[in-house]
């Protein structure tokens, strides 16, 4: 096997790993995958790996859980250093309105990694958020959703945002989506990573 099929396939582990261990609340074994610099921006969180997981744990010990199923991922390696990006959708069930329902939210993870004395870490994860729905769990039953909130998010994670809204979430209003400019300053980021900056 090839030196860059191994640094790939070390990688994509990385990521599949990601989603077992952060949705199982295997919280050590997660935090093993980050470089101590790592960041995470997600919907509700923005901010270091530490503080991340800290959020999360506690989120998880309250009962609201997130499912993360992954798709293909693509890797560009320049150097000690790699962007992937990967299919992903992310599945959460909570009360809205006082009828539970699922959300699923189709997005691209876009991850920033680093080989640091010889080994592969992410620096960096950002969702790329593409389309989402909302669905009561059982469908005999309706639930009206507010438009006002609603119109607050992007086209691609409006439903996740109001089901995370009216958990007691502050929600971040401006992650990138299929197109337009935050996407395009992610990508150029990206690019300004792989040359070494």
């Amino acid at each position: 096997m090839s030196n860059d099929v191994m640094e790939r396939q070390e990688i994509r582990e990385i990521i599949e790993n990601w989603a077992i261990w952060r949705d199982s609340a295997n919280w050590d074994r997660f935090r093993s995958l980050w470089h101590d610099d790592g960041v995470m921006a997600a919907t509700m969180f923005q901010g270091s790996v530490d503080e991340f997981i800290d959020r999360a744990r506690q989120s998880h010990e309250r009962g609201v859980t997130a499912q993360h199923i992954l798709g293909g991922t693509t890797v560009d390696i320049a150097g000690n250093r790699a962007v992937a990006q990967t299919r992903a959708t992310i599945g959460q069930r909570a009360p809205v309105h006082d009828v539970i329902c699922d959300v699923v939210c189709t997005v691209r993870f876009y991850d920033l990694f680093e080989k640091r004395g010889g080994r592969w870490g992410m620096v960096r994860r950002q969702g790329i958020y593409e389309k989402d729905r909302l669905d009561p769990v059982d469908t005999s039953q309706t639930v009206k959703l507010d438009p006002e909130i609603l119109a607050r998010f992007p086209d691609g994670y409006r439903h996740l945002a109001y089901l995370q809204t009216g958990a007691g979430f502050t929600v971040k209003t401006d992650m990138p989506g299929l197109n337009g400019p935050e996407v395009e300053a992610l990508f150029a980021s990206g690019e300004a990573w792989l040359a070494g900056e």
